[in-house]
């Protein structure tokens, strides 16, 4: 993304700290930079320094400074997430849908600012204390991620149609076989196919190696036929639009939930995410050790991973409580 025109030094400095010193992708430099941007514009208006009528996304980040920055304490960070939690449109571009964002959201905004001020402090040491030092992050509710049946899932795949069928379905055949998040879809390119290898870029450039079972290596071939007859393209991505563009993470969520509506399942609490939980459960139910599992999905965390443990517990609590016999009482007592 271009950085704003206003954006102050220290932020177009750390921007470019993270994403050349520590190595992160440009999406997550984006995210790091629109999360401190909403904090700089909200220090700026709860200090005043801003006409209070000023339009929130129309409040200019020039005049954050170091020494603003250095006066932040504890209990201003307190007043920056209530007023998150509170007052943030939960969809900032229409605020009509309500006001307050998510436990998630709050946690990436709260690591954003764990880092900033680490490299003010500790880096750059262009400043003496961190206020977000002892900064705990939102309590989130743990929930199972829903995931599709076996039958739902060949029912999706044997649905496809239009005029993307190879494509779409090789996009789909690839979520639910390999397991792969729709940023390292819409980002692997041509060269990372080699056989029946697939090479995956996750998050923090790390890579991982993905085996193309004889399903997806069909998928994909059915498509790359299809892909030689389009217009000449100059994009070295795998999955490219019609017009030859690089397909988006935007049309890829819009084509899964169409896929999805068409096979008759609600897309309500679905999305192209849970194709990604559908391949991991599957794979757990069916005897694929949780930290094979981990290193498919490319966790950094094991605790990330065992979540599918529990989707099985939950699997195998339901079969009992299906057996015909569960609600037969005892026949001796009074």
């Amino acid at each position: 993304m271009l950085i704003d025109h206003d954006a102050p030094q220290v932020l177009r400095q750390f921007y470019n700290y993270i994403e050349t010193v520590r190595g992160k992708s440009p999406r997550t430099a984006d995210e790091y930079y629109r999360d401190l941007r909403i904090f700089f514009r909200w220090l700026l208006w709860y200090r005043g320094l801003v006409a209070k009528d000023t339009p929130f996304n129309e409040i200019s980040i020039a005049p954050v400074n170091v020494e603003l920055l250095a006066a932040v304490e504890l209990s201003d960070v307190y007043e920056y997430m209530h007023f998150l939690s509170r007052e943030r449109p939960s969809h900032p571009r229409d605020p009509n849908k309500g006001y307050g964002i998510g436990a998630s959201a709050r946690a990436r905004k709260v690591a954003s600012l764990r880092s900033f001020y680490k490299y003010l402090t500790v880096t750059t040491h262009q400043i003496e204390t961190n206020p977000v030092a002892n900064l705990e992050p939102p309590k989130r509710r743990k929930s199972l991620p829903k995931y599709l049946t076996v039958d739902q899932s060949l029912g999706l795949l044997s649905g496809v149609t239009g005029p993307n069928t190879e494509r779409d379905l090789a996009i789909l055949t690839i979520f639910l076989n390999c397991g792969i998040r729709v940023s390292e879809l819409c980002a692997i390119s041509l060269s990372d196919i080699k056989e029946d290898t697939l090479v995956i870029t996750g998050k923090g450039n790390k890579q991982r190696i993905v085996y193309l079972n004889p399903a997806t290596k069909a998928a994909i071939d059915s498509w790359m036929a299809v892909r030689a007859k389009l217009p000449s393209s100059t994009s070295p991505r795998l999955f490219i639009t019609r017009q030859s563009r690089q397909i988006s993470p935007s049309t890829v969520k819009w084509l899964v939930k169409k896929h999805l509506s068409a096979a008759g399942i609600s897309a309500e609490g679905y999305s192209a995410h849970k194709l990604r939980h559908t391949a991991a459960t599957l794979m757990y139910q069916n005897g694929v050790d949780v930290r094979v599992l981990q290193e498919v999905l490319g966790h950094e965390n094991l605790d990330t991973t065992k979540i599918y443990t529990h989707i099985d517990n939950a699997s195998v609590r339901e079969a009992f409580m299906k057996n015909p016999l569960s609600g037969a009482k005892d026949t001796n007592s009074d």
